[in-house]
């Protein structure tokens, strides 16, 4: 039966009408924004820390150092020791030219024995004279000899007793120049105080070594180390200092083992602020590794970044810290769409933060916050390709 033309052009429109939506939905699939490439993380049980760390480097310290100089000035006359050599408490290290000491102190002594000589010449003297006077005070008695006599023998019995004092006297004398003399010497001498390495040498034999006088800094003579005790100085915001105290466990990297840390304590915490120029006011801390061998040969000048321990909570939810937002808020990735949520945070540090509510186990977190366009309400899938290239 043939169509008239009223159904013709209905139909026609239909197909019209089925083309124009068509083309429509094309258009508007073309032209529909992409859903954001983001990173995203699985909220899952851990450890948080709270940690303060040093706001300049810290340095490696040896627990005894000592930089030596002679109390006196002079020609260097004896170098018994070079750089890197291990030295012994007591061991000679430097000594300048003192021949003229040396000299004096060989006077000294002679004089001393000089002065003990004559005490046992004097003083035998006096014995006799002391026997004898007691030998006529019984013939005295006797009536054998005159009270003059007596009185003779008495005061030469006590000339010899003061010679035998006199001469005692001259050997204490005599030994306390000795004892002068060889304290000058020793200001001519270096010896080591502790057992130690030589770190450094200034001077040569035959050059001039100059004492460093009061508010001078004269390089020292000597530097000595004892490398077999070190600790880790390092400056801290004067604002965390309230919350460090010794005993507080830490961990230490060093710029010459990286990758590594190494537990220890804080031994010490400055009892006064260290205000440097330009520079933020910091109180030092020492602190000392829990296994000093674990480190291996250090060095004393390393550079070195101590962590302060001041809390831990094992076992709770936690996220990374990049992760939190403004206000206390994350973004979830929900049904491809990106959804902020408000959280409670607690103990928290650069890496991980604790939830202590807003937040179950396995709920999917956006991590890349910096990406343009990531924000509540906005389309998104997981960017694979940088998971899997993480």
């Amino acid at each position: 039966m043939p169509q008239t033309p009223s159904r013709k052009w209905l139909r026609r429109s239909l197909v019209l009408l089925v083309l124009l939506a068509l083309g429509a939905a094309l258009v508007w699939w073309l032209g529909r924004p992409k859903p954001l490439p983001v990173l995203v993380t699985t909220v899952a049980r851990g450890t948080v820390e709270a940690t303060v760390t040093n706001t300049r480097a810290g340095t490696v310290e040896a627990c005894q150092r000592t930089r030596l100089s002679t109390i006196s000035g002079g020609r260097i006359a004896v170098l018994a020791v070079k750089e890197g050599d291990r030295v012994r408490k007591g061991q000679l290290l430097m000594q300048l030219w003192n021949e003229d000491q040396q000299a004096e102190q060989a006077f000294a002594q002679a004089q001393l024995a000089t002065s003990r000589k004559r005490v046992t010449e004097v003083c035998t003297m006096a014995d006799l004279a002391r026997r004898e006077l007691a030998r006529q005070e019984g013939l005295f008695k006797q009536g054998f000899v005159s009270e003059g006599r007596l009185d003779t023998v008495r005061a030469e019995a006590d000339t010899r007793a003061a010679s035998c004092a006199t001469a005692k006297a001259d050997v204490a004398q005599s030994q306390a120049r000795v004892v002068v003399v060889g304290a000058a010497r020793q200001r001519t001498v270096l010896v080591a105080p502790f057992d130690g390495t030589v770190a450094k040498i200034v001077g040569e034999v035959g050059e001039y070594s100059t004492p460093s006088p009061p508010g001078v800094p004269t390089p020292p003579a000597i530097d000595l180390i004892d490398d077999s005790c070190l600790y880790v100085k390092a400056p801290m915001d004067e604002v965390d200092a309230p919350k460090i105290s010794a005993g507080q466990p830490v961990r230490i990297t060093l710029d010459a083992l990286p990758g590594r840390s190494f537990p220890g304590k804080v031994r010490r915490v400055a009892p006064y602020v260290t205000a440097v120029e330009k520079q933020a006011r910091t109180v030092e801390i020492e602190a000392v590794f829990d296994d000093p061998k674990a480190a291996g040969r250090l060095l004393v000048g390393y550079s070195a970044d101590v962590e302060v321990i001041l809390e831990v909570r094992a076992d709770v939810l936690r996220v990374p810290t990049a992760a939190l937002m403004q206000g206390g808020k994350v973004l979830l990735l929900e049904g491809g769409r990106l959804v902020e949520r408000p959280v409670k945070t607690g103990v928290t540090n650069w890496e991980h933060s604790e939830i202590i509510s807003g937040l179950a186990g396995g709920e999917r977190i956006v991590t890349s916050l910096d990406r343009a366009g990531v924000k509540a309400g906005a389309a998104a899938v997981v960017d694979e390709a940088a998971s899997a290239a993480k």
